[in-house]
């Protein structure tokens, strides 16, 4: 007899016919190729949206209780209560230390990108004072490295109870899709694999390690989906290596005997990209990838309505538009692809074709988030309309780009097609075709010149300055170590600092604004 109402749960979806959840899918694909066809998902302009996920720290500024916080509680994971996360209008992630938020989606216009800002800044101002209540912070970031106060990394990723024979992680949000995934028959990969780190554990939170930044784009003509989704794959390589931010893990999880030096010098910029597909990847199935391409919209419903399904959720169809495809939906949300299209709207009028890009780590500041969203919205525009040869490069080449910026960052050989039609390695022609496509897409919305510039010019100097967060931050551990320190200080240091300057700058400033001392 299962001990928990979760554990009853869980057995349910466990339940549930795989076959029958299938042959829902293909149905509903096929509902959604026929509205594509009465061009439904058609829309006058593209437009533009953002997820953005955080995890709570420990807030340097207050107390906790009457005594001040001791070196060791500073900045420390923390578990956000799920009453405090009700309050401030964000949603639960994976782990406990979670938080998400969505913008409402805008049009691609002068007006558009300064509303998904403001709107960002809304929401965090309105979560300051439940966040601050409970003496925490929201941090955006790609890896968290020092665990809560009291526990280790360790601890806090592989605890979990056996509830009558499940596994049950605990500190991973209630969600039944999450649990189901660490009981099938196959269950998913819950491993570390990267330099001088490997763990094995019993669900997926290893996952929860990991934040990101999402843009969104909408197709004005989901016919043309192809063509914006073959400019997406080829933008991901240098997009990753401008915004890569996770080069360490939690200090405990390294193996021993690896000199702080070589830990610094062997990591990879990017560990996020494979945190998110070992942890989830198996032998037998690889959901997390580089994504393929396709040449028809069709092609791409197909794809997500084949994908494997690892756990066939319950499904339940209410009035909203897209709910007459819910069970593709469901699937799709297990559709991990580094970019995937997305089918959706809660209203006819709204239904929506989209490219959703999710190589991008948590960024230092808002000023660096909304950056890579309009450079990658104004470069998608651009390169569409213009038709840039760069959609010849091969798919090879792109992926091969991909990984390269995962492990090196701008120190990444990228390979590009210029509008002439010819490749490059140069990096600084790689950048300035990206940017000035980025400016002309935004300036053909709308954009004038000058709030054009301000947004892309933070991309435009960590060019300038060949820094990235990852390197700031491999920079300001290698200092550190210089300077005497262990390899578990100079990584708590060099995230206490990020941190720090983070608190500062959210809002207002911009990653290479940051010193190094």
């Amino acid at each position: 007899m299962t001990q928990t109402e979760l554990g009853a749960e869980i057995e349910d979806v466990l339940e549930i016919s795989q076959s029958e959840f299938q042959a829902r899918v293909e149905q509903d694909a096929a509902v959604i190729k026929a509205e594509v066809e009465k061009g439904t998902f058609d829309n006058p302009q593209g437009l533009v949206g953002l997820e953005c996920e955080f995890y709570a720290t420990t807030d340097e500024a207050t107390t906790n209780g009457n005594r001040e916080q001791s070196d060791s509680e500073l900045r420390t994971l923390r578990r956000i209560p799920r009453r405090t996360l009700s309050f401030t209008g964000f949603e639960k992630e994976l782990g406990l230390h979670n938080a998400e938020m969505s913008t409402t989606p805008q049009p691609l216009n002068e007006h558009g990108i300064e509303a998904q800002q403001a709107e960002i800044k809304a929401r965090l101002a309105a979560a300051r004072e439940p966040i601050h209540a409970n003496n925490m912070r929201l941090a955006s970031d790609g890896l968290w490295t020092i665990p809560p106060s009291g526990e280790t990394a360790h601890e806090y990723l592989t605890d979990f109870i056996d509830d009558d024979g499940l596994t049950i992680a605990t500190n991973m949000s209630d969600s039944i899709r999450y649990h189901a995934m660490g009981n099938t028959e196959t269950p998913t990969g819950g491993r570390l694999d990267a330099p001088h780190v490997s763990m094995e554990t019993e669900t997926i939170m290893p996952e929860s390690l990991i934040t990101s930044i999402q843009p969104h784009y909408q197709v004005p003509n989901a016919e043309a989906l192809p063509s914006y989704f073959s400019y997406a794959i080829r933008l991901a390589g240098p997009l990753l290596a401008l915004g890569v931010n996770s080069p360490f893990f939690p200090p405990s999880l390294y193996d021993d005997g690896v000199a702080p030096e070589t830990v610094i010098e062997d990591a990879w910029m990017g560990n996020r990209i494979k945190v998110f597909e070992t942890s989830l990847n198996t032998e037998q199935v690889r959901k997390v990838r580089f994504p393929e391409e396709f040449e028809t919209v069709e092609e791409a419903i197909d794809n997500i309505a084949a994908d494997e399904t690892i756990v066939p959720m319950p499904v339940e169809r209410g009035d909203r538009f897209d709910d007459e495809f819910a069970h593709f939906r469901r699937k799709h949300g297990t559709y991990w692809r580094w970019i995937r299209p997305v089918f959706g709207g809660a209203k006819r009028s709204s239904a929506n074709a989209r490219i959703e890009f999710r190589p991008l780590a948590g960024q230092p500041t808002l000023r660096d988030t909304i950056a890579f969203q309009a450079v990658f919205a104004g470069a998608l525009e651009h390169f569409h309309s213009a038709q840039h040869p760069v959609r010849r490069l091969k798919w090879e080449t792109a992926r091969d780009n991909f990984y390269a910026a995962m492990r090196d960052g701008l120190d990444a050989d990228l390979t590009w097609m210029t509008a002439n039609g010819r490749l490059t390695t140069d990096l600084e022609a790689i950048y300035e075709e990206l940017f000035s496509a980025a400016e002309g897409g935004l300036q053909a919305q709308g954009l004038g010149d000058e709030q054009v510039r301000q947004y892309i010019s933070p991309l435009r100097d960590r060019i300038r300055t060949r820094r990235t967060p990852a390197q700031w931050k491999q920079q300001m551990a290698s200092t550190r170590v210089s300077d005497g320190a262990d390899l578990r200080q100079a990584i708590v240091d060099t995230q206490r600092a990020y941190l720090e300057r983070q608190a500062e700058t959210f809002l207002s400033g911009q990653l290479t604004d940051w010193s190094l001392s």
